[in-house]
């Protein structure tokens, strides 16, 4: 009995253990995908398709043929293998480009900022304000109670609600359209309307997905709200690649064939070119360096030059546009008031001074506050030529920038390097009398 209990055990242990060569794979924990499908696979057949391979949707988008959602190794493989699926890439993360760099201010008398000024959009200079013009800002909400922002009520958000949680978007609001009035401060673009396309949250933080769930939504409204939408600024990015997200370029172009003109920050790392960050790397997109708009004050005693007006940010990305593939920045703009040298000898930004989150004023630095400024511009150019099309704006706003092939000016910092040209700085009056 002894030997027939042995042999008992012996079976039902070979039984139960795997053999060696059918190993049990390692289970990997889901992660945040976009699956770009072919043309034409409706949302129903998308959602079918990621059921089936073990994954979970989140989001189907309307102008892309794109899902976002939730998938580990083994369903992964199965989407890129499924004949309706063109690429499945993961859902990379995406931040704001700028930061505070000053105390905030109480709500005060107006003053004409220095980058309005810079780019010579003082009020009553040009005889456009951007009025008509509706202006998407793609960031973390606007502020819609605060008292120099003209917010449209229809909004677009991929949280809880459109309202700003993190004062990003509310002061690159402020850089394109504050109003002409009596407080705080004034707008490239006074008279034109934003409209809250908030996908970041609160830390200013958000998805490939999110946003692109806020360009399908202005793709399909910005024809049906008054005034329509013609610009969008997306003062956000990621390091990236042309090719990384298909789907996320994709849903660009939705709105530049539409003609709506796209304006975006280059990024905030000297070290790189905006080849390496998405969406500035987008050929479809103006991308827009910072530069300094004053000249700045030093204390070092090694460095008693202060730099100069119309320098390069310490921070700012760069990169020369290429006329063929049409990637590159396409012209710089203020993304800080000056820079100072310290005693120390360090760089310290003196940033943009714009419109806080719970009223009043803010400073901050970064190609985040680059960007907005060219956005106005061209809202003033939208409201000029009610057909103006991505490629005529891109097109003016070079031609028509400030000291070309003079600025920007060198960086001393020790992570610039010059990236071959030298573009201008983005000028209202020029662009405006650019035919």
């Amino acid at each position: 009995m002894r030997i027939i209990d042995w042999l008992t055990l012996l079976i039902a242990l070979m039984l139960i253990a795997p053999a060696p060569g059918y190993a049990q794979a390692p289970v990997s924990e889901p992660s945040n995908v976009i699956v770009l499908f072919r043309d034409g696979v409706p949302p129903a057949e998308r959602e079918r398709v990621m059921r089936q391979s073990g994954g979970l949707t989140t989001r189907h988008f309307r102008n892309v043929p794109a899902s976002a959602g939730r998938a580990d190794a083994h369903a992964r493989a199965l989407l890129e293998r499924h004949p309706a699926v063109l690429s499945v890439v993961p859902d990379r993360e995406v931040e704001t480009l700028g930061k505070p760099t000053g105390a905030a201010s109480a709500t005060a008398a107006q003053v004409v900022p220095a980058g309005v000024t810079r780019v010579g959009a003082q009020p009553g200079a040009l005889g456009y304000t951007g009025s008509g013009v509706g202006v998407a800002i793609v960031d973390t909400g606007i502020d819609f109670k605060h008292g120099d922002l003209a917010v449209a009520a229809t909004c677009f958000t991929a949280y809880a609600a459109c309202q700003d949680d993190e004062g990003h978007g509310t002061h690159v609001s402020g850089i394109v359209a504050a109003a002409n009035n009596e407080i705080d401060v004034v707008g490239v673009a006074p008279g034109a309307t934003l409209y809250a396309v908030k996908v970041l949250d609160r830390r200013g933080r958000g998805l490939d997905s999110t946003i692109m769930a806020g360009l399908d939504w202005i793709a399909d409204n910005a024809t049906l709200v008054s005034p329509a939408i013609r610009v969008v600024n997306m003062s956000l990015g990621r390091p990236g690649t042309l090719d990384d997200n298909p789907a996320l370029r994709a849903s660009v172009q939705a709105l530049t064939q539409a003609g709506i003109t796209v304006v975006v920050a280059a990024g905030n790392d000297s070290t790189l070119e905006v080849s390496g960050q998405v969406p500035a790397t987008y050929p479809e997109v103006i991308a827009v360096a910072s530069t300094t708009a004053t000249a700045g004050t030093s204390a070092c005693a090694w460095h008693a030059s202060p730099i100069i007006g119309d320098t390069a940010s310490y921070f700012t990305t760069d990169g020369a546009f290429d006329l063929l593939t049409g990637i590159g920045v396409g012209v710089s703009a203020p993304g800080e008031d000056r820079e100072d040298i310290v005693k120390s000898c360090f760089l310290k930004s003196v940033g943009i001074l714009s419109t806080r989150l719970g009223g009043g004023t803010v400073r901050m630095s970064g190609t985040s506050m680059a960007a907005p400024h060219v956005t106005g511009v061209v809202a003033l150019m939208a409201q000029q030529s009610p057909a103006l099309t991505p490629n005529d704006a891109r097109r003016r706003l070079r031609l028509g920038a400030d000291a070309p092939d003079t600025a920007p000016f060198d960086s001393p910092g020790t992570g610039y390097s010059f990236d071959g040209e030298r573009e201008g700085v983005v000028s209202a009056p020029g662009a405006l009398s650019t035919p």
